[in-house]
């Protein structure tokens, strides 16, 4: 589609933490993916309803823990390895294990299991976050000077018991509280209708979904739409299309988030976020024209450093049978978005932006076009 005199809104909602950008980051593909498309193709004189609708929501948590599992088939083995913890011992492992749950949205066994024998805590799993296995310390007191990384290669090399190094993930799920840290959520909305009581109209529309994750240029839903209408017997065509991208994310620590090792963050974290656009189109009373519409949108990504986008466009001429040179009708579009992001661990927006356009025509339309692009994220 080619937009002669096309008015381009575009914005990247930016902040500079520590050099480096903060932005979008979006969620990552489930297991179980789909792919499906809806081809329309209608000629007809006559009533035409045509409704179509999406609503997308994915949720996704990747933060990385790392630590050992013991065998435990035998409390014998257990006592045996000779590393068992006093009760305060216990109690400040997991009150840390408690703490990290509530920080990232999973339960205390995640980090720390134990057995109590008569009185004596032996463990028989422990992990932590990666990013404080060599930056938190154990209480002195009860442990001696050592990170949480040191005292479990300390239980590895003093055990007798067999262990299995592991790792994990932290999986999120759709909820309605506060995001976790390390979480991102997107909401996508996509509605769209016509609607004529008489009249000739050609249609000819395609509906293209994927929800896997996808790359620069790629997108998870793309919707493009021709028609042409001319009434009949005084009747009219309605119709409207609204696209709604809602991404929002807690703070994530930096490693491991962004793919290219040239682009590595300056920051230990990356930003909570809160990032809301829209694109709408009405048509109004047509009585006669050609309209074409063109939407697509990114909301799924494997690394942090895919930007999100919406693009979509809207062109309004007149019907070349008509004669009259003129479209007729009253045609009406919204561009829109509000922008917070904060910087570090901060819950505190650092920076907000909100913005929107809006146009109206009415009468005999020679030629109107609008077009909006939006993207966010690190790197683009």
């Amino acid at each position: 589609m080619k937009f002669g005199y096309a008015i381009i809104l575009a914005l990247v909602a930016l902040v500079a933490v520590s050099g480096f950008a903060a932005a979008d980051r979006l969620p990552q593909q489930v297991p179980e993916n789909q792919i499906f498309t809806i081809d329309t193709l209608i000629d007809v004189t006559g009533a035409v309803t045509q409704e179509s609708n999406l609503q997308w929501t994915i949720d996704s948590q990747d933060e990385k823990y790392s630590g050992a599992i013991f065998d435990t088939n035998s409390e014998l083995d257990l006592t045996a390895a000779g590393f068992g913890l006093t009760k305060d011992q216990y109690d400040s492992l997991m009150s840390q294990a408690t703490a990290w749950a509530n920080l990232y949205g999973t339960t205390a066994g995640t980090y720390f299991k134990a057995r109590n024998i008569e009185g004596t805590y032996y463990i028989t799993e422990i992990n932590a976050p990666n990013g404080d296995l060599t930056k938190f310390h154990l209480d002195p007191v009860l442990f001696g000077s050592q990170t949480i990384g040191h005292f479990v290669d300390n239980l590895l090399n003093d055990a007798d018991l067999d262990y299995a190094v592991q790792s994990g993930t932290v999986l999120g799920g759709i909820h309605d509280s506060m995001l976790f840290a390390g979480e991102e959520i997107a909401i996508l909305t996509w509605t769209d209708s016509l609607r004529s009581n008489g009249g000739k109209l050609s249609l000819s529309e395609g509906v293209d979904f994927d929800s896997r994750n996808k790359g620069k240029g790629l997108n998870n839903l793309e919707v493009e739409k021709v028609l042409t209408y001319a009434s009949t017997e005084g009747a009219h065509l309605i119709g409207a299309e609204e696209w709604n991208l809602d991404v929002a994310g807690d703070w994530e620590r930096s490693a491991d988030t962004i793919r290219c090792v040239f682009a590595a963050a300056k920051t230990d974290y990356f930003p909570a976020f809160c990032n809301v656009v829209k694109a709408k189109s009405e048509l109004i009373n047509i009585n006669s024209a050609q309209i074409s519409t063109k939407g697509s949108v990114r909301a799924v990504a494997a690394t942090g450093d895919i930007p999100a986008a919406l693009n979509y466009q809207i062109a309004v001429t007149p019907d070349s049978n008509s004669g009259s040179g003129f479209a007729d009708g009253t045609v009406k579009t919204l561009f829109g978005g509000s922008i917070m992001e904060a910087r570090g661990k901060s819950h505190t927006p650092s920076a907000t932006n909100n913005w929107k356009d809006t146009a109206s025509v009415t009468g005999g339309i020679k030629n109107f076009q609008k077009s909006f692009a939006y993207e966010s994220g690190f790197t683009f």
